[in-house]
């Protein structure tokens, strides 16, 4: 069972933008490094953003970079998805790991072996051409 709650996501065309949100209803996201992740068909699930909970450091995958922003308020962490390109396309999962965790400081959060905790339900994002 997710622990995580997402939403947004959906079909959009190239160039179109959608956000995608985060929250944990059973618990507060404040203490938590929070990561955005996505899993195409046939292909291996990578590290899109990631933000820490400490001082909203963020980081980027370079695919990403300058196209999405990760920003979280007291209750929520979102991804604001623009320019939007057809291999954007996958399954967005969000995930939360303790924060004051060594493995979640600066870009170490996109790392594949980052101890991500809690998932959520996954959300479907589609860019059409």
């Amino acid at each position: 069972q997710a622990q995580l709650v997402q939403s947004g996501g959906g079909l959009v065309q190239l160039g179109g933008s959608l956000r995608l949100s985060c929250t944990a209803p059973r618990f507060g996201l404040e203490n938590y490094a929070i990561g955005w992740f996505r899993q195409a068909p046939g292909k291996e699930r990578e590290a899109v953003s990631c933000i820490n909970d400490s001082d909203g450091t963020s980081s980027y995958a370079d695919s990403v970079k300058g196209r999405f922003a990760i920003s979280r308020d007291g209750a929520a962490v979102y991804l604001q998805m623009n320019s939007l390109k057809p291999e954007d396309t996958g399954t967005y999962y969000c995930a939360a790991g303790w924060g004051p965790k060594l493995a979640f400081q600066g870009p170490l959060c996109l790392s594949p072996e980052a101890p991500y905790d809690y998932w959520g339900q996954g959300t479907q994002v589609t860019v059409s051409s």
